[in-house]
């Protein structure tokens, strides 16, 4: 593995085998990866990308993580969405898009990839804003999802915002703070929203120095206190970018938690 964490983030992987649109404006788009193997098929896998909403962070970041998931069995979709700072991005536009998504790639997927594509709602797996995203999509939607694999995510708004996470990127979400917007903080902040009605793990580096991992332990305590289940592991070694690495330490630790997701169907 690299010395620097965020080599990940611009890696060389293989390239996917269909993109499909769910959509009619130039990011309502997902990459389709198939599925290592010719068993039969499974469950779709919808990767939820991070970069704090930014449109200066898109899908190609998820590349490694997306093809190493994809060999595991599985197939993948790298769900893009309208990001902040770009025509359409920001609140309700970024959360609906992925809605959306989540709603069509099933058949989507089902049509591009003949026989690979087992019914039944995907599994997400986010990391980081994506994270806050696959969460607010299995809030909004829990019928549409079928677990979600939470990386390090945004999982609580008004704390990230308090905190000036990524120097205003929960304000150029959202269109301000709490006090300013607060029916957008009451639609999409996941801490606001629990019990979690999905199968929900949530990973997190001890080390991470872009999303405190307090944020989770709050979030997943505030879950389980208004009857949920949600489940967290904790890394004591690992930072925020090792979680999407299929180099990192953290890997087994993703792959484990994504199987009993798979198996708790």
């Amino acid at each position: 593995m690299s010395a620097d964490p965020r080599d990940v983030l611009s890696r060389p992987a293989p390239p996917p085998d269909r993109t499909v649109s769910y959509g009619d404006h130039p990011d309502q788009v997902a990459d389709l990866r198939l599925p290592a193997g010719s068993g039969p098929a499974r469950r779709l896998v919808v990767v939820v990308h991070g970069g704090f909403w930014r449109a200066e962070y898109d899908r190609r970041h998820t590349d490694p993580l997306a093809a190493a998931l994809a060999g595991l069995g599985h197939p993948v979709a790298q769900l893009e969405y309208r990001r902040t700072g770009q025509p359409g991005g920001g609140w309700p536009a970024t959360p609906a898009d992925v809605l959306t998504g989540v709603a069509e790639l099933p058949r989507l997927a089902t049509e591009a990839l003949p026989g690979r594509v087992a019914a039944g709602a995907p599994l997400l797996v986010g990391h980081s804003a994506g994270g806050h995203l696959a969460l607010y999509a299995a809030a909004a939607a829990p019928a549409a999802v079928g677990g979600v694999l939470a990386l390090a995510p945004v999982s609580d708004l008004a704390e990230a915002y308090r905190l000036d996470l990524d120097e205003g990127a929960v304000a150029a979400l959202l269109g301000g703070g709490p006090t300013a917007v607060p029916e957008a903080y009451a639609a999409a902040d996941p801490r606001l929203l629990v019990p979690t009605q999905t199968r929900t793990v949530v990973i997190h580096g001890a080390l991470d120095r872009q999303v405190p991992v307090a944020m989770s332990r709050d979030f997943v305590a505030a879950d389980r206190a208004a009857g949920g289940d949600t489940r967290l592991v904790e890394l004591p070694e690992c930072e925020h970018f090792g979680l999407i690495d299929p180099e990192s330490a953290a890997w087994p630790h993703i792959t484990a938690a994504f199987r009993s997701l798979l198996e708790d169907r």
